[in-house]
Parts: C-alpha cells; structure tokens; sequence
C-alpha cells in the first residue's frame, strides 16, 4: 500500500470567532488579542513546532445582517465581526517561521485582478513561497451595499466573473516577467531587462487590463488555490483553474500544474 501524507493546517478568522461564535465568554478565551500582532506571531510559532503545515484564514468583506433584519445579533455575539484584514499578519507570521503555510481568503467579486496578483505576489516573496489563495466569489448582500455594486450579481454570473478574475491573475504572474527579466546589471545601469516584461494585453467581459504586472516573478508565480464552491459553477471552477478543492479529500499543494501556456513555477510551496 502506498503511504500518502495528510496535510494538517490550522483554521482561523482575523477576528474573535468564525463558526464558534460566543466562545469569547469562556473564561479562558484568548481571542479579544486578535489585534496583537504577537498573539499572531506567537500562534505561528506554536504551529510550527507542532508540525503543523499551515494555517488557513477564512474572511468575508460583508457581515450578517438577515436575522431579524439587522446586523444587531452579530455584533451582539461576535459572529464573524469585527474581523480585521488576514493579508496584514502574514509577514510577520512568516518572518518567525520557516516552513509554516498561509492560505488567505479573497474574493473575485470585490477584489480588482490586477491589484490582488500583486498582493499575492508581494507576499509570496516575503514568505519564500508559502502563500495560498482561497477563492472565494462571496454571498453577503451587506458586502454588495458596501463595496459600490449596490446588489449581488447572480450566482452564475459571479462564477463567470470569477473564471475570468482567475485568468487575468494567471497571466500577470506566469506571462508577464520572465525568469531572467531582473539582471540588476550595474555596469550599463539595467535593473530590469525591458525585452523581457510583458503587457498581458488582456481585455474581457469584465476586466480591461492590458499592461505589465508590477512584481517580478515571485518563488511560486502563482500561489496553491482552493475553492470550495458545491455548486455545478463552482465545482467546475476548480477544473477551469487546474487546481484544487477544499471538498475533495486532499489538496497537495506540491502536485500543482502548470499554468498558462505551459508556464512553470520556479518554486513549489513549501507546507
């Protein structure tokens, strides 16, 4: 029989509770400190020496405000609110460890392509490699009311949307820099080779972005994406984005594929 590694991650929310709402009122309950930055740190440090291989973020960009008609009953039990940016503590949790991987929740409804390839990669470099992307295409009304679109665009579309979101970023991070663009050649006074960073050119349905990414090419280009979608849309965004499901029994992050046009990482994550 042939052995098979389990992957073993943490599950957490950037505020005092996600699908445990009300445990704030144990006495022992240390999670009024999700504003520290050293609560963070110290929990990755924890992770790690308890061979952990990661942790996952869950986020959502609206709150809940259905029952009863207002967003009273959440707040009143701190149900997913407050919750603060996953993305900001990442750094810091990386930076006091060594093989611990990060997967950050964002969403294709209310996150512009072009911006979030660039956080992504940001963050791929300032964890060598240890970052993963939640895909998320988001349900809150109170989230549509807030970030400007006024209402939900249907379910399907928000599938549509999410696909072409999926191939912008695609090819910001494996068809923009080259491998050897940065050559950091002091003698003629090139950081970057001009010949070798390229406009994506891409202009869809929903997104217009034609220029070039603003990261060199970061450990992974594109980091480890999940997607947990139960619908017929949503299941088939995972074939769409040759990766893979948070429903199936085991993601790998080291078995990803190749992206566009046959691109390859230059550096699996490390979890």
């Amino acid at each position: 029989m042939t052995s098979r590694r389990m992957r073993l991650f943490a599950f957490d929310f950037q505020g005092p509770a996600h699908l445990s709402a009300g445990l704030w009122r144990h006495e022992h309950d240390r999670s009024s400190r999700y504003t520290s930055l050293r609560y963070w740190t110290d929990y990755a440090k924890l992770l790690e020496e308890g061979r952990f291989d990661g942790i996952f973020f869950a986020d959502n960009v609206g709150y809940h405000d259905v029952y009863e008609g207002s967003v009273a009953g959440a707040l009143a039990d701190g149900a997913q609110i407050p919750a603060n940016d996953p993305f900001l503590v990442v750094s810091a949790m990386a930076g006091v460890t060594a093989n611990l991987g990060f997967g950050l929740t964002a969403s294709t409804s209310y996150e512009h392509p072009y911006a979030l390839a660039r956080r992504f990669s940001t963050l791929d470099h300032l964890t060598d490699g240890r970052v993963g992307w939640n895909l998320v295409t988001s349900y809150a009304d109170s989230a549509a009311r807030n970030l400007g679109t006024g209402e939900q665009i249907p379910h399907d579309e928000r599938y549509d949307v999410a696909a072409e979101h999926l191939e912008v970023c695609y090819k910001l991070w494996e068809g923009s820099w080259q491998d050897d663009a940065v050559v950091r050649d002091r003698h003629n006074c090139v950081y970057a080779d001009p010949t070798r960073v390229h406009e994506i050119g891409h202009h869809g349905k929903y997104f217009d972005v034609p220029g070039l990414a603003l990261c060199e090419a970061s450990p992974q280009r594109t980091p480890v994406i999940f997607q947990a979608g139960g619908s017929s849309k949503g299941r088939a965004l995972p074939r769409r984005a040759r990766r893979g499901g948070l429903r199936q029994r085991r993601v790998d992050p080291g078995s990803r594929p190749s992206g566009p046009d046959g691109a390859r990482p230059r550096r699996r994550v490390r979890t």
